[in-house]
């Protein structure tokens, strides 16, 4: 294939990817309309319309790697995993609507049973081959290649365990799968046995990127580390969401009457998975213009900084609540603790971001740390020093310190001469 033709194919695909999306928007409309039994735990909202769209990037980003460099398989792969989720997507709003509404569209059940095994190669083809064919599209080694095979035979097995296992499919009211086997109810079990080997393989998967990290230099390392800080960010906020459920298990997420935050929680887990086309698009077409260190850097800054506010915040509103509370035996408290708290945050933002900077400079970015704090003595130096030889002695040394040259010479132009010593 040219690479015109692979460009035309990468953004037909990418195109067919917007236009199942966008036929997504009219079932929800119809959706949002349709009477839905609470007992279905089904609860379309505008979030599951705006996730969709923030997983566009997955065709586009695909698209774009594929149109450039067609023989990496990443893109083709981004491309695939893009329109599984706009399929699945759409499925899950027709087979809602299609069920909820007897007779309004021609085969829901058969879609939802579909659309029962869909996530598996969506989540299955991320999680594993992304990893290890990253970034150049080719294994490690060849020692590698038994985990490919191990990888796609349990995605097709887990696809066609989930597909043919018989019983209720989810969030559908007791609609039984249609393509479940009922003589064998041994399928879901063997399902139920075959799972965790996927995620088993995603981190053997992760595993091959740490080990090429470690033998690669130069462009190569800092494209890993785009897409390393993508998995951590992903791993980190499903931790967040998995300990959450387990801490207030009461509580469903995207279910009507569950908590906001916790769907907020749910959310940000989900929607996690759009960081890692987006860092694989980075490393891979532009990362030169931007400097993963400093985006790290400015996570690690921010999001603490956030979470103290918010824990101020929060901690002064309840204590001035607990305080008015057993002064005046009133529950509710005054509009005075909101504003005090907001006053609070806004004076401490500038104070404990620098504090909270300098913290992660001295315990992460030891190096750039000293080498500026070396730099704004020999500033505060240079301002008071008069004796020209013992501050060229000192710029040589601020040179050795912050720079670390295998050689330093100073030359000076002398005033009354053309020359240089």
């Amino acid at each position: 294939m040219s690479v015109r033709q692979a460009s035309w194919l990468a953004w037909s695909l990418a195109a067919l990817s917007v236009a199942t999306f966008l036929a997504g928007i009219p079932l929800y409309v119809l959706l949002s309309s349709a009477h839905i039994p609470s007992s279905w735990d089904a609860n379309p909202s505008i979030g599951d319309l705006l996730g969709g769209l923030l997983f566009l990037v997955f065709p586009l980003v695909g698209a774009l790697i594929a149109a450039r460099r067609p023989r990496n398989p990443i893109g083709w792969i981004l491309l695939a995993d893009g329109l599984l989720w706009m399929l699945s997507d759409l499925m899950d709003d027709y087979s809602l609507y299609g069920v909820a509404s007897p007779g309004s569209v021609p085969f829901p059940v058969v879609a939802a049973g579909i659309n029962n095994l869909m996530w598996v190669p969506a989540v299955g083809l991320m999680g594993t081959f992304v990893f290890l064919l990253f970034p150049d599209g080719r294994l490690p080694s060849r020692s590698w290649r038994p985990l490919v095979l191990i990888s796609g035979t349990e995605i097709f097995l887990l696809s066609v365990s989930i597909g043919l296992a018989p019983g209720p499919l989810q969030n559908l009211g007791g609609t039984r799968n249609p393509f479940g086997l009922e003589d064998y109810p041994w399928i879901e079990a063997a399902g139920y046995f075959v799972l965790p080997l996927l995620p088993l393989c995603m981190l053997a998967s992760v595993l091959s990127l740490v080990l090429r990290y470690r033998r690669s230099r130069g462009e190569e390392r800092q494209q890993i580390k785009w897409i390393a800080f993508a998995a951590s960010m992903v791993g980190l906020l499903y931790l967040i969401a998995m300990v959450t459920s387990f801490v207030f298990p009461s509580g469903a997420w995207f279910q009507a009457g569950s908590p906001l935050w916790l769907d907020f929680v749910a959310y940000a887990a989900l929607l996690s998975f759009t960081l890692v086309p987006i860092a694989v698009g980075v490393a891979m077409l532009r990362y030169r213009l931007y400097d993963i260190d400093v985006v790290i850097n400015r996570t690690l800054v921010y999001g603490s900084l956030t979470i103290s506010l918010v824990a101020v915040y929060f901690g002064g509103v309840a204590t001035t609540q607990a305080i008015f509370r057993a002064l005046t035996g009133q529950e509710q408290q005054p509009q005075l603790a909101v504003v005090a708290s907001t006053l609070l945050i806004a004076a401490l933002f500038n104070p404990l971001r620098r504090r909270i900077q300098s913290f992660i400079d001295r315990r992460f970015y030891r190096r750039k740390y000293d080498a500026a704090k070396t730099l704004s003595a020999f500033s505060a130096k240079l301002r008071d020093e008069t004796d020209l030889e013992a501050l060229n002695a000192e710029l040589l040394f601020v040179v050795r310190e912050t720079v670390q040259p295998e050689h330093v010479s100073l030359w000076l132009r002398r005033p009354d001469e053309t020359g240089a010593r």
